[in-house]
């Protein structure tokens, strides 16, 4: 099955407007992502698909190959299953979003790895809240898992309730890279706003609602996605440490 990365950016961030394009180490911070997927060698191709043509520009002048999409669509998934559709593109879609400059290869590829499971057609990331200031964090979405380590609930308040404080309680952090079957993408984006989606404003969210399984895979990465000026200087301390 072959694989392609999808780089979803637009530059209308509500919070951090122009983020794509804001400086990390004398580089754009999408250069930053592009280049970290290429360099992990797992895909056939990668793409940017982006709404601005400044984003456009800039990827052009890293000859990152690039996808026009239509500013009004509401996610960077269906960013990216346009872009798929428009490249006609079979097999394995990974949404790398474009506000993760660290994203690490292992993480990626573990990723991947879960649909060496032929039951799998949606799958995403998730790794261990360590940070206990994050625990009430509502920019901080938790997860919880079945045994099968497929998602039962993503919540932007801490899950579970621990009701008798278990000291070996872990919890877990979503990690927005998600990886779908072309098929699947497909027809997530067709599918109707989720009542719990809208209330959490969590896309994946819908897909549970739909009875569509995600398999978790948990990871170690700790990457910081850039969801405002703070984030970008916190990762500037991370990567010059």
């Amino acid at each position: 099955m072959k694989r392609y990365a999808i780089i979803p950016a637009r530059y209308g961030s509500t919070r951090f407007p122009g983020k794509a394009l804001a400086t990390l180490f004398g580089k754009p911070i999408i250069r930053h992502v592009y280049e970290k997927v290429v360099e992990s060698a797992l895909f056939d191709e990668v793409f940017i698909a982006t709404d601005d043509e400044r984003i456009r520009q800039a990827a052009e002048g890293f000859e990152a190959k690039i996808v026009l999409t239509d500013p009004s669509l509401p996610s960077g998934t269906d960013r990216c299953a346009v872009a798929a559709k428009e490249l006609e593109l079979t097999g394995l879609i990974v949404n790398v979003q474009g506000d993760e400059p660290l994203i690490e290869s292992t993480a990626l590829e573990a990723l991947c790895k879960a649909f060496e499971d032929p039951e799998v057609k949606m799958a995403s990331l998730m790794t261990q809240l360590l940070n206990k200031a994050d625990y009430h964090n509502p920019n901080v979405v938790k997860v919880v898992v079945d045994k099968l380590s497929n998602a039962m609930y993503f919540s932007r308040s801490l899950i579970p309730f621990n009701r008798d404080n278990d000291s070996r309680m872990r919890y877990f952090r979503h990690v927005g890279v998600y990886a779908f079957h072309h098929d699947l993408l497909q027809e997530f984006v067709a599918l109707p706003l989720g009542y719990y989606e809208n209330i959490e404003k969590l896309e994946q969210l819908r897909a549970l609602e739909n009875g569509i399984k995600i398999r978790m895979v948990e990871t170690n990465y700790q990457g910081i996605g850039v969801d405002t000026p703070q984030d970008l200087e916190a990762i500037t301390i991370k990567m010059g440490s």
